[in-house]
């Protein structure tokens, strides 16, 4: 009997200087997709579970009233260089009758020759500040249609980095508005390990620490570090949040995979008895 009771407080000694918790695998960079304008939902270019890279166009929209103010804008722009071309052209024009006429200044009389120049002079200066003012309307009508091209770059929603699709919330034809979710982006590369540690535990727990982990249903072990500590408790179950970082090196790994923590209490529980 006295031999089990030894047994059984070396057991317990053994285990008692490793801290096991469990957790859950989950993803450092996860993008929430939202639409950036309004419109209908024209084209959709990825699925669930189909891997994206940065700048890949995910989805595209429509929109009747943006393709209207597009419209109005380009022609507006067309019209205002048009009108600045017409009136250069009668400027020079005007300079050339001006030019002419300061040849045949000798063949004319003075008089007809002051009134004519002065005509000329008029209309040059006349047309010269329609030009001032045509400059006026092509740029205000270039900076417009700018701002259409920007909003154009709206209606192409493209993937922030790379990464994996894990929720689509949104069918070709639907009707989206500024802000709504409509994909779920989650990288794959940089994965961590959310774990819950007990208040009455958390003097064993400091970040940069290093631990062992393990995935049981791959079978899978690696080394990891304390990443950090979130200093906010569960208020009823008086837990902590922990994030602990290691190196993926399995493609079978994802997200929301549970795992286990173990952390050695050695060198802890030897300060805490001195």
């Amino acid at each position: 009997m006295r031999f089990l009771v030894l047994i059984s407080f070396l057991v317990f000694s053994l285990y008692a200087r490793e801290l096991v918790l469990t957790g859950t695998v989950i993803s450092n960079n996860k993008k929430m997709i939202p639409a950036r304008y309004m419109g209908y939902v024209k084209k959709i270019n990825f699925e669930v579970g189909d891997s994206v890279e940065r700048e890949d166009t995910l989805f595209e929209l429509e929109s009747a009233e943006f393709d209207i103010m597009e419209t109005q804008a380009n022609l507006a722009l067309e019209q205002t260089n048009l009108m600045l071309d017409v009136y250069k052209t009668r400027l020079n024009v005007f300079k050339k009758r001006k030019e002419r006429l300061k040849r045949k200044k000798k063949l004319i009389p003075a008089f007809d020759f002051r009134a004519n120049m002065e005509d000329l002079n008029e209309n040059i200066d006349d047309i010269s500040g329609s030009i001032e003012a045509a400059k006026v309307l092509v740029e205000q009508a270039s900076e417009k249609s700018k701002q259409f091209a920007t909003i154009a770059g709206y209606l192409k929603i493209k993937a922030p980095n790379d990464g994996v699709v894990v929720e689509r919330r949104i069918q070709v034809g639907d009707m989206v508005a500024p802000g709504m979710l409509t994909m779920i982006i989650v990288d794959m590369k940089h994965l961590e390990i959310e774990a819950e540690v007990a208040e009455s535990d958390l003097k064993y727990v400091r970040r940069h620490k290093v631990v062992d982990v393990t995935i049981p249903s791959l079978n899978y072990k690696a080394s990891g570090y304390i990443k950090a500590i979130v200093p906010s408790a569960n208020p009823m179950a008086h837990t902590f949040k922990i994030r602990v970082h290691f190196e993926k090196t399995n493609d079978r790994i994802f997200p929301g995979m549970y795992a286990k923590v173990y952390i050695d209490l050695t060198n802890e529980m030897k300060e805490t008895n001195n």
